[in-house]
């Protein structure tokens, strides 16, 4: 199965290193084996984006998500680590089919960073959350020695209301279920590398960072039966079915002819040997609905200015491997793994 270590975490020799925050094989690993095993509790053993709690009235439960943001560079074509921070966190929510409420934030900011930057930053974190409407109502901020902090890194906390009667987990995936996505893959993290490696093309690659949650709530308005909400971010749209395959038990097939992917992301992923299946996305959702209701989400994503690229890309299949794989243009099938090791690092 694609989900069995058979090397367990070398807890007195091991040393951290950047596949740990990949998103990937080896993320899952370290979750798995150290802070899932340690911090067990029914809420974060679901294993999904934000842990559902209960409320204390009657009616509409909590959703509660966490992230942390260590982008390099900064500042990126399409965002910086300031929006990001407040998009990252709100999609977290709201994939769990919640209304995000508020926000906290921690910066950790080094010493002798230039304060015009920071600025920059936290006047482009204001208003994203403006323009959500979802307020930072709380926070905190530690500064460390120069050398120490490459910067600025960025915690945010976000808190949300979910319905009665609402589920939406990577557990719920069923035999015959249609996989969509909301639009083109890769744009993210190809941004970030584009701007790293100095690469030039006809037209600028710019990262796709948004809030969604407001293409959530019409998704779910047209097709409340939708099972599987997440955000491929880190490990990109394989990692992530992965994930649900595995949280699910059943299989996956893709249509490689249907999955969305500009151009110019292509051709920057070819160019430094990279698969765009597992590039980083910082505003796209994967929707995993019946069959029978696939045409009205597709419908509802595409409505919406941040889905009108959205695709149906795939079925949900009986495996008891858990196996992800994809169907290309020849005509025969490839394995879809998890992310193995670093592809991108710092892309979130």
């Amino acid at each position: 199965m694609q989900a069995n270590y058979t090397r367990p975490l070398d807890l007195k020799r091991g040393r951290v290193d950047l596949s740990h925050g990949a998103g990937g094989r080896v993320s899952a690993q370290l979750v798995r084996e150290l802070f899932a095993r340690h911090f067990a509790n029914p809420a974060l053993d679901a294993g999904d984006d934000g842990a559902v709690l209960p409320a204390p009235g009657p009616g509409e439960r909590l959703v509660m998500a966490t992230d942390a943001h260590v982008v390099s560079p900064l500042f990126f074509p399409g965002g910086d680590i300031g929006c990001l921070s407040v998009h990252g966190t709100i999609n977290d929510v709201a994939v769990m089919g919640a209304r995000p409420l508020y926000l906290s934030a921690s910066f950790i900011l080094e010493e002798g960073y230039p304060l015009a930057d920071l600025a920059r930053i936290v006047e482009s974190m204001a208003r994203a959350a403006r323009e959500a409407g979802v307020p930072v109502v709380t926070g905190d901020t530690k500064v460390v020695e120069q050398g120490k902090g490459d910067g600025v890194f960025i915690s945010t906390t976000g808190l949300g209301a979910l319905p009665a009667g609402r589920t939406l987990s990577g557990n719920q995936a069923r035999p015959g279920d249609a996989i969509l996505v909301s639009g083109t893959m890769g744009d993210h993290g190809m941004a970030i590398m584009a701007q790293r490696e100095s690469l030039a093309f006809d037209s600028e690659i710019v990262s796709d960072t948004a809030a969604l949650h407001g293409l959530i709530a019409q998704l779910l308005e047209a097709a409340p039966s939708v099972r599987v909400l997440r955000d491929p971010t880190r490990g990109g749209l394989a990692t992530t079915l992965n994930e649900i395959a595995s949280q699910s038990g059943v299989g996956m097939v893709l249509e490689e002819k249907a999955i969305p992917v500009r151009e110019q992301v292509d051709a920057a992923c070819e160019l430094l040997g990279l698969d765009p299946l597992y590039v980083a996305n910082e505003g796209k959702l994967v929707v995993v609905v019946p069959a029978e209701h696939a045409e009205a989400a597709l419908a509802a994503l595409r409505a919406h200015p941040l889905g009108s690229d959205a695709a149906r890309i795939g079925e949900i299949v009986e495996d008891a491997n858990a196996f992800v794989q994809i169907r290309t243009g020849f005509g025969g099938k490839r394995m879809v793994d998890w992310l193995s090791g670093e592809q991108l690092p710092r892309i979130c």
